[in-house]
């Protein structure tokens, strides 16, 4: 028995359709972000949480897409080996099989289509018939021959279905049917007594649908249960961005709640992330704006105290002048004195105000001998004082020398008046510490501090006890040498006793930008 194939038989390459439909969400851009500046800000809670849901949606649907199309190939390929196999089982069959009525090889067609599928078990989603030519000279087709079992659905008795397999020019496609999609392959067999006898086609079909049927559950199911893993993703990243973005929330509830007049709330952030380190940050600058506030609030304050009575009595001395010109000249004088005592007072409050920016000092590398000489020879104009150079330091410093001077001269003043002509006053300076640090002190024989008042007399506006001969002072001197001592990163002691004169030493970092650092 010979039989001829009417085309090649390519490759399935898919469904006859060419377009591919897409899981939910796969293909589609993700939607812009709304303007902030429309409807308000959107939180960055709620950003977040978009982002990983996009970044999700998109991951999974990928994933469903993938996985469909791998399943749908994975069915494709076992149907078209399915056909093949048929085919080729078929052809091997005519080639060699025998007429079990005759015990010889076949002499028609219908008797091969015949026992050939009486032979066959095709699965539920399978139809294998043969269809005969109708003899020369007949009016009616001679018929089918179908396998015994009953397929899904009978398409060789469907004329339309038949019709259209038969008249097909390729060796494999597909028809619509009841059923669905049928995938057919077909084979066209002589007869072996030549082309007296009718020919007829051999046809292997295969119901796509059926099998897609598992393929599409599957999908439906991988597509809930992403859209639940989304859900759950969702409320995970609301939660967790949440959290993340609590200490940023808490920053911005505290910068709304300060005010000037409160400046004392500090954020409490665990752990050492980026955003710990924020909250920190913060809570520094709110010590810089407390500082800066404080400072003002201090200089207002002390300006204001401090003021009032130089005003005052200018005032006072004005409105009850008279027309006497030694009565003016008396006036003047008083009024003189005391805006020059507030000009002092001004500049000292000053300083102390700019003692809290970074550049108050201008440090500079100066020999240790060289600055305290300077210091000696300058203290000496203040007063006839039995001055004495106790001792000078050897050595460089990286210190400002003007505000070190500054601090040294002003505890001179202190010690002249606080002792009379002849008094010894005694200076000096050494390195200290295996010459980490250098001190500076100033020493008098005067009637000395008491133990109580040592701590308090560098308070603003504190002025000495017994033993002052001049309480002319506003009491910022003393204010001024501890903020420069401090600017340094140095510190200020005193040393005394009543009867027994005070010592005071200043110390410093040898290099102040180690100190800073």
């Amino acid at each position: 028995m010979t039989t001829t194939d009417p085309g090649s038989r390519p490759p399935w390459g898919g469904h006859g359709d060419d377009t591919v439909p897409l899981p939910p969400g796969a293909g589609a851009a993700p939607a812009p972000a709304p303007d902030p500046s429309i409807g308000g800000r959107i939180p960055a809670r709620v950003l977040i949480m978009a982002w990983v849901l996009v970044l999700m949606t998109t991951a999974l649907a990928l994933v469903n897409l993938v996985t469909w199309q791998a399943l749908r190939t994975e069915v494709d390929d076992r149907i078209d080996r399915a056909l093949t196999q048929e085919i080729d089982e078929f052809e091997e069959f005519a080639a060699v099989g025998v007429d079990p009525v005759t015990g010889a090889g076949f002499t028609d067609v219908d008797s091969l289509f015949r026992v050939h599928l009486g032979r066959q078990h095709p699965d539920r989603n399978e139809i294998i018939f043969g269809h005969v030519d109708e003899e020369p000279g007949a009016t009616v087709r001679t018929g089918r021959v179908r396998q015994g079992q009953d397929p899904l659905y009978d398409a060789s008795a469907d004329s339309g279905v038949r019709d259209a397999i038969l008249a097909a020019g390729g060796a494999r496609g597909e028809v619509d049917t009841p059923e669905g999609r049928l995938r057919w392959e077909k084979l066209r067999v002589e007869s072996p007594t030549g082309s007296a006898n009718p020919g007829g086609w051999f046809v292997i079909g295969y119901f796509v649908d059926a099998d897609m049927s598992g393929v599409n559950r599957t999908v439906r199911t991988l597509i809930l249960v992403s859209l639940a893993g989304l859900a759950l993703t969702g409320a995970a990243a609301w939660w967790v961005a949440g959290q993340i973005l609590a200490p940023i929330r808490l920053v911005r509830q505290t910068a709304a709640q300060i005010t000037e007049e409160d400046l004392t709330r500090r954020i409490d952030v665990p752990g050492n992330d980026d955003v710990a380190a924020l909250a920190e940050q913060f809570n520094a600058m709110l010590d810089r704006l407390e500082d800066a506030f404080s400072v003002q609030r201090r200089f207002v304050d002390d300006a204001s105290h401090e003021l009032r009575t130089p005003i005052t009595i200018v005032r006072g001395h004005l409105e009850l002048m008279g027309d006497d010109p030694d009565e003016r000249r008396e006036v003047v004088r008083l009024v003189t004195d005391e805006l020059d005592r507030m000009a002092r007072i001004v500049e000292d409050l000053l300083l102390l105000a700019k003692a809290q920016r970074p550049d108050f000092l201008r440090p500079e590398r100066v020999p240790l001998a060289e600055l305290t000489s300077d210091v000696d020879a300058k203290v000496r104009a203040l007063g006839d004082r039995d001055w004495r150079l106790d001792a000078i330091g050897e050595g460089t410093v990286h210190l400002d020398p003007q505000r070190v001077t500054q601090a040294m001269v002003q505890l001179a003043s202190n010690a002249v008046r606080h002792t009379g002509p002849g008094d010894t006053v005694r200076v000096g300076s050494r390195m200290a510490d295996d010459r980490r640090t250098v001190a500076f002190w100033v020493g008098d024989s005067g009637p000395g501090i008491p133990l109580e008042d040592q701590e308090r007399i560098f308070e603003r506006f504190s002025r000495g006890g017994a033993g002052t001969t001049d309480r002319a002072g506003a009491g910022l001197g003393l204010a001024i040498v501890r903020a420069i001592t401090e600017a340094h990163h140095g510190s200020v002691t005193v040393r005394s006793a009543p009867g027994q004169g005070a010592l005071f030493e200043l110390t410093f970092p040898v290099d102040v930008r180690s100190a800073q650092t």
